[in-house]
């Protein structure tokens, strides 16, 4: 269909000239004559209203627009938005809630349950879980480990298999292991046993060994709990070696419970630091070293440390401790 800009109209006129042309000649020369003048210019104001149509359109009016003829999608008409000038109705969040079958996020993704309902952030040891597994037995020397925590005088140490230690997660875990005759040793988490280790068992330090079997069994089954021990320690912070402002490693040592993350303070705020196998958490840049630091532990419970200066191989007490479980 031609668009209206381009349709005539003259033909209206002529019908009504032809019964004047039988009334008499001269009425027929004297109506050509006036029939003539309105028919050029109603040409004329046709095709400049087409102009304008062209130059200036509007929506529903203008030159050039009829009743009842819908205006046809050319270049002259101006583009429509379609999302942002008529936005389709959103439904409302009852409306939403109240249609299971196509469900809202939350209903569709029901928030994840807690390990054991109270350790949120635990990995694989959880509190409340008792392990099976086997115990054997190492030469546990001055108590240094793979948690790098240092020589220590308390030899009740143990390695947790590389499954269960989990990237250094089970670092400084305190775990109650138990054989079968009944007897029972708490451990402390600080190295770790590769392979053949498998998941479930413990190389305990000859000294805790001995306290559930002799040396010669070599090999014996277990049971193993997390524990949340009592103790007058306090946590310590200690910064790794070749640390600075520019880069550093940040561990924590003698927390009850286990770590779960570290985090070093911004000028907008938290940054949690990437853990290590070695149990160090890095700050590769240098944001935050030297600056407050916010500890927490698998329940969820967090500690803030401020004034720990970069001081790389010092031990530096806090006064904070984590609550028992």
């Amino acid at each position: 269909m031609a668009s209206p800009s381009h349709r005539r109209a003259p033909g209206k006129r002529r019908t009504v000239l032809a019964p004047a042309v039988a009334v008499a000649a001269v009425g027929l020369l004297v109506s050509l004559v006036v029939a003539v003048t309105p028919d050029d210019g109603s040409g004329a104001v046709r095709t400049s209203g087409a102009a304008v149509s062209t130059a200036a359109p509007t929506a529903g009016s203008g030159a050039g627009a009829r009743p009842g003829v819908p205006p046809t999608a050319t270049a002259q008409q101006p583009k429509r938005k379609p999302s942002t000038a008529s936005p389709a109705p959103r439904p409302s969040a009852t409306t939403a809630s109240a249609r299971p079958s196509r469900g809202s996020t939350p209903a569709a993704t029901p928030a994840p349950r807690r390990a054991s309902g109270t350790a949120p952030l635990a990995g694989r040891m959880k509190p409340g879980v008792t392990y099976d597994g086997v115990a054997t037995h190492y030469d546990a020397a001055d108590g240094d480990g793979a948690c790098l925590y240092g020589p220590s005088p308390d030899l009740m140490i143990a390695a947790m298999n590389t499954t269960d230690y989990e990237t250094s997660k089970a670092c400084g875990a305190h775990v109650l292991v138990r054989a079968a005759g009944g007897a029972s040793v708490t451990v402390r988490i600080t190295n770790e046993c590769p392979s053949p280790c498998a998941p479930g068992q413990l190389d305990l330090s000859k000294e805790a060994f001995a306290e559930l079997a002799g040396l010669s069994a070599g090999r014996i089954a277990i049971t193993w709990t997390l524990l949340s021990p009592a103790t007058s320690e306090t946590v310590s912070i200690r910064y790794k070696t070749g640390s600075s402002r520019h880069w550093c490693g940040v561990q924590a040592i003698g927390h009850r419970n286990p770590l779960a993350r570290l985090e070093v303070g911004t000028g907008s705020g938290w940054r949690q630091l990437t853990r290590t196998e070695y149990n160090y958490f890095l700050s590769p840049d240098g944001t935050g070293c030297g600056g407050a630091l916010r500890l927490t532990d698998i329940y969820g419970e967090q500690l803030t440390v401020d004034g720990i200066a970069v001081r790389p191989d010092a031990v530096q007490p806090t006064r904070v401790q984590f609550a028992r479980h």
